[in-house]
């Protein structure tokens, strides 16, 4: 061991001795200083007033308002261009405000570089020196100051407007985020994600690269919170609540935040005792887990999450010569306390879409049905609905709408209740009868169902960011005047949000966000679910991607690989294989729109293809002149129908017939063979084609499970297709009652 090690080693041990004394509040002789190094985020490139508006600036006022002005004193260090790696193009290192920070002799020092590295300049010839580069600037900060504690930030984000995303920009500015965690691992420093609160917010990013004032601000609120370990107290996710539903017989882990290290226990209780107790401790982010065992269906049960700081000679930000923040000064309660009561585990299910599965119970023609099933489930049923704060109706919205919006708070989250009438009036109808048909068929499983469908929403609105930036980046960009989003969406998008496009508004704002935006309501209605433990999925949407099925076809498969992620399971168990979430959804309707019969089929095809997936057929029971047809009761047990037998395994009829092969038959005939076709029927709606591609109406016999399709005009059967217009009255079915798909095939030669 060097003299200089030991020296160090020896400081550190009397500063541990002493913690606890100098624990106390004492009058400091100065400021504790705090050095914000840094590139052109930092330093408040773009900000109108940065010299009030810069992250710095706005960290000084947090500090000031918390800990009282004259306890802290925050240098703004940022350098616009600067790079981190000293080959680069304009190294940190060189510019002035690197040596104004060594003098400045900071006891904090958080430092954000990275981004301008990305340039083509920098990364692809020197990336190797990044890690050595970066070790080298956080020793020149100990150099000048030993007990100097250092904080490295995971850069903030480049958005997909930014002219080099897709040649580059976009894969070494993931590649140097790993480097960063690699660099905050090897020197055992303190590592702030500036990333994910800011990756959400593309409206406060107005060149993709520098964040506006409100972005500033979230900035500053974030390094605020990393330097002082004020996270806001104990917090639980807005899911979590009285009469919530929880997944039974798996293994479900809890989350939430809460100041930075301190203790979170927990107490589960039934019939007045305790059953379960846990115990965990926050991480510098705040952030806390634990993982209740394995639970049968049944409860109610009483959930209390108790946070409280740990004694200050455990944990201690200490600084020898410095006033030591230590957690108990923070400005939250020292000890805060949550009671969740009427807890139950069953069966949790999220129904999503657009406006068919957000159609109302009191807005069907079974409603009288609906609600008098309502009053019988009581607590066997809880239902959690998130509707749309503002509805995407042909109107211009107000400034406190498109505000809202943007701020990513568009869904009303109402809480958990259990079904009664007055509850159920105003839920999904859809949602409504899928869980009614499992309660009755489970029996004793309670069951939950969370409905977040908005009216008009687009296939990608719905998948994450992330996601589309790297599998179709190009949907992405400038979404309102492309080719991607159907016409009638973006023209409602734009009525919508007329008034911040105006430049004579004061709400005027060209990244204005709306629902209907790729990533939105991922953003909005998926992601404050935070991984919440599900069943499955039940789906219904398509009206709003009809016009282009190659495209949705695409995207429906990234919806499913995004959502899977997003709720994969995380407990930490023996199992190594996670199960797929299941989707159901439920395919277009009828309705006299000329893309419709190709959808429907391209949404057969999908359900046969990708893997945990299958479809409720609503053809037959469309309404010709509205979209938003009223008999919705069906398609939610439809939907049931199909889950009772791939989820939970019931020997049940699920679905109508199913085309299983097509070949030539004898005399020009098309012969087709079906599964689930016991009682098979049907009158009309089969057309067949030759090889001039010309469909004539076909004569059908039925024999057993085939149908044998016949027409004077076609001697070589070469396709055949079923339901094949817009609003169709085709008739195939089983002795269930369930229908046929609408479907296109070629028949190949004998």
């Amino acid at each position: 061991m060097t003299l200089r090690s030991l020296f160090f080693s020896l400081l550190f041990f009397v500063a541990v001795l002493l913690a606890p004394i100098a624990a106390r509040p004492k009058k400091l002789a100065q400021p504790l200083r705090v050095a914000c190094v840094g590139n052109s985020v930092t330093y408040g490139y773009g900000l109108a007033d940065r010299k009030h508006t810069a992250y710095p600036v706005r960290l000084q006022e947090m500090l000031d308002n918390t800990y009282g002005a004259g306890r802290y004193e925050v240098g703004n260090f940022g350098h616009s261009g600067s790079t981190l790696l000293y080959k680069g193009h304009r190294p940190y290192i060189k510019v002035p405000e690197f040596h104004q920070a060594l003098n400045f002799k900071a006891d904090w020092v958080v430092i954000h570089l990275g981004l301008n590295d990305t340039d083509p300049r920098n990364w692809p010839d020197w990336k190797e020196e990044f890690i050595p580069n970066y070790r080298a600037l956080i020793d020149s900060f100990l150099t000048v100051n030993p007990q100097a504690r250092i904080l490295i930030c995971q850069m903030t984000p480049i958005f997909d407007r930014h002219p080099r995303f897709q040649s580059g920009t976009r894969d070494w500015h993931a590649q140097i985020q790993e480097a960063i965690k690699q660099v905050a691992q090897g020197a055992g420093v303190q590592l702030i994600d500036l990333y994910t609160p800011l990756h959400s917010r593309p409206d406060l990013f107005p060149d993709a690269l520098h964040p506006n004032a409100e972005g500033a601000q979230i900035l500053a609120r974030t390094v605020y919170g990393a330097l002082t370990g004020d996270h806001g107290g104990l917090r639980l996710p807005v899911l979590y609540g009285n009469g919530m539903v929880l997944q039974r017989d798996e293994p479900v882990v809890l989350h939430g935040t809460a100041n930075a290290r301190q203790q979170v226990e927990l107490k589960v209780m039934k019939d007045g005792k305790v059953v379960e107790e846990h115990s965990t401790f926050t991480q510098t982010d705040g952030s806390w887990s634990m993982e209740l065992s394995r639970k049968e269906a049944g409860g109610p049960y009483t959930f209390t999450f108790t946070s409280s700081a740990l004694p200050t000679n455990h944990y201690t930000f200490y600084y020898p010569t410095r006033y030591p923040l230590t957690l108990s000064n923070l400005t939250t309660k020292e000890k805060q306390s949550i009671t969740l009561d009427d807890v139950y585990f069953g069966d949790v299910w999220l129904a999503s879409g657009q406006s068919n599965m957000e159609l109302r119970v009191n807005e069907c023609n079974t409603q009288e049905a609906d609600l008098a099933d309502a009053a019988r489930l009581g607590n066997r049923l809880h239902l959690y609905n998130m509707p749309a704060r503002a509805r995407t109706d042909a109107v211009e919205w107000d400034d406190s709408v498109l505000l809202y919006t943007n701020q990513l708070r568009h869904m009303d989250f109402q809480g958990w209740k259990a079904a009664s009438p007055e509850v159920v009036a105003w839920f999904s109808d859809v949602a409504f009868n899928f869980a009614r048909v499992l309660c009755d068929s489970l029996q004793d499983v309670p069951i939950g169902i969370i409905c977040n469908a908005v009216g008009g929403s687009t296939t990608e609105s719905w998948v994450d960011r992330t996601t589309l930036e790297w599998e179709f980046p190009n949907i992405l960009r400038d979404w309102r005047n492309s080719d991607y989003g159907q016409p009638w969406a973006r023209g409602r998008m734009s009525q919508n949000i007329a008034h911040a496009l105006n430049k004579e508004s004061a709400a005027y704002n060209t990244l204005q966000r709306h629902p209907y935006d790729p990533c939105y309501l991922f953003e909005a209605a998926i992601q404050p679910l935070e991984h919440y433990a599900l069943k499955g999925v039940i789906w219904y949407q398509g009206c709003s991607n009809a016009h282009n099925l190659e495209v949705h076809d695409r995207l429906f498969r990234l919806l499913q690989q995004s959502w899977r992620k997003e709720f994969a399971r995380t407990w930490r168990s023996e199992f190594q294989e996670q199960p797929k979430l299941p989707f159901y959804f439920v395919q277009l309707s009828s309705l006299p729109r000329p893309s419709w019969p190709a959808f429907r089929d391209s949404q057969r095809r999908l359900a046969q293809e990708l893997p945990d997936t299958w479809m409720a057929v609503s053809s037959d029971v469309g309404d010709i002149a509205d979209v938003h047809y009223r008999t919705k009761r069906p398609v939610g047990e439809r939907l049931a129908l199909q889950a009772l037998k791939h989820t939970y395994g019931h020997d049940i009829v699920s679905e109508g017939p199913t085309l299983r092969s097509a070949v030539n038959g004898q005399h020009n005939t098309a012969v087709l063979s079906f599964d689930n076709a016991d009682g098979l029927a049907c009158t009309h709606g089969f057309e067949m084609a030759g090889a001039d591609g010309l469909f004539y109406p076909a004569t059908i016999q039925i024999e057993g499970d085939k149908i044998i399709l016949s027409s004077p005009f076609v001697k070589w059967p070469k396709a055949a297709r079923y339901g094949w217009q817009g609003f169709t009255n085709a008739d195939l079915h089983n002795a269930a009652g369930l229908p046929g798909s609408t479907f296109f095939t070629t028949i190949p030669n004998l």
